[in-house]
């Protein structure tokens, strides 16, 4: 009995179930589950999305960098959500591991031989990165490596001890990260709750919401914030959504950083509304914080396949709802373009106005990511 049937037969005795997905090295980790009679109780799915079109259909976007900790974690989600479809098993035993690793191949690399695994369940998001001493092994020795801490790592998800060891060098340290969720992210992800916030925000008969992804938040969120309180008199209150039309789902490692950034006190509302729709349910009678390039999408029919009937339907239900938009001015393509530029259904141009004194945004999230990036 080898140290590594041992242990893939104590996770097909626990209750974790889930679905892995595994590109670029580590492969061999599925078969090693599946050989193993049991397998059915834990393996609920297992893909090798292995072409750069695939991966970004299981991501909902292309990731920036294939492999990386970054995309791993995604690819954790991607299988967690789509196990949470799959059984009917209590939240808690859900697992979905992602793993990417960047190994020998037949042309030397000129970049590191790496492998990023990532395991995400109810409680917690977990990673582990490596970076290899380069041409100190063989492809086959790289990819045992990998099965190896992929199985690890499925038992640390699953609370099951182990002594599966690890040839590592002496040079090479694994990097594991752990990020548990609080309490009140638990239903968000589960799908039991729309939206959370702690503390309780006082309650209000109107609110300022400004939704985004705030990846980073930077001085034109603050701005913009600042003009819509003074414009209207009341705070600003922040929506992070954790599901993204073609962007991964954010993990407790997002949330994390990502709500760490915001003024001292302000009230950060995480939520799973992707759609305006969805968030003027969630927050009757507010107005919005958006551009103009948000505002596109919500009044253009191509954003709904083409359909003018889905697109008013989604407007009126909007209205229906008592929401209005404060809209500043965003760059689209080369030039700036504030609300009177736009040509928008009557009923969404009705329920949208801009401040007295007109701010446009220069900044982007995505500039700033792109500049830290090519900094680094």
């Amino acid at each position: 009995m080898t140290p590594r049937r041992t242990l893939v037969q104590r996770l097909h005795a626990s209750p974790f179930q889930g679905v892995l997905a595994i590109t670029g090295g580590g492969s061999g980790a599925i078969v090693e589950l599946l050989q193993v009679p049991g397998a059915s109780s834990s393996v609920l799915e297992a893909i090798v999305p292995y072409s750069e079109a695939s991966l970004a259909a299981l991501l909902g976007g292309v990731p920036d960098q294939a492999c990386h900790v970054a995309t791993a974690r995604a690819m954790a989600m991607a299988a967690f959500r789509r196990a949470q479809t799959l059984t009917d098993a209590p939240a808690n035993d859900v697992f979905g591991l992602g793993a990417s690793a960047s190994l020998r191949t037949l042309d030397p690399k000129r970049g590191d031989h790496r492998m990023h695994i990532a395991v995400q369940t109810l409680a917690s998001t977990l990673s582990w990165s490596l970076t290899l001493e380069k041409d100190a092994r063989s492809r086959q020795k790289e990819e045992a490596l990998a099965v190896d801490l992929i199985l690890r790592a499925l038992a640390e998800g699953a609370g099951i001890e182990d002594s599966l060891p690890l040839a590592l060098r002496a040079n090479e340290k694994i990097d594991f990260q752990r990020h548990d969720a609080e309490p009140h992210w638990h239903g968000l992800l589960s799908g039991e709750l729309s939206a959370v916030t702690h503390p309780p925000p006082p309650k209000r008969e109107r609110r300022i919401i400004f939704p985004g992804s705030f990846n980073p938040y930077h001085e034109g969120h603050r701005r913009m914030a600042e003009l819509a309180q003074r414009h209207l008199g009341m705070p600003v209150e922040y929506e992070l959504c954790i599901h993204n039309v073609d962007k991964p789902t954010l993990d407790y490692a997002d949330l994390r950083s990502r709500t760490q950034q915001f003024p001292t006190g302000a009230t950060v509302w995480l939520t799973a509304t992707p759609t305006f729709v969805e968030k003027s349910e969630v927050f009757p009678g507010a107005s919005f914080i958006v551009g103009t390039d948000t505002l596109v999408r919500i009044g253009e029919s191509r954003y709904y396949d083409g359909d003018e009937d889905r697109r008013n339907r989604a407007i009126e239900a909007i209205v229906a709802h008592g929401c209005r938009f404060i809209v500043f001015a965003r760059k689209i393509g080369e030039r700036f373009v504030s609300l009177e530029d736009l040509e928008l259904p009557h009923e969404l141009s009705a329920i949208c106005d801009t401040l007295p004194h007109p701010f446009r945004v220069d900044v982007s999230s995505t500039e700033l990511r792109q500049g830290e990036e090519n900094a680094g």
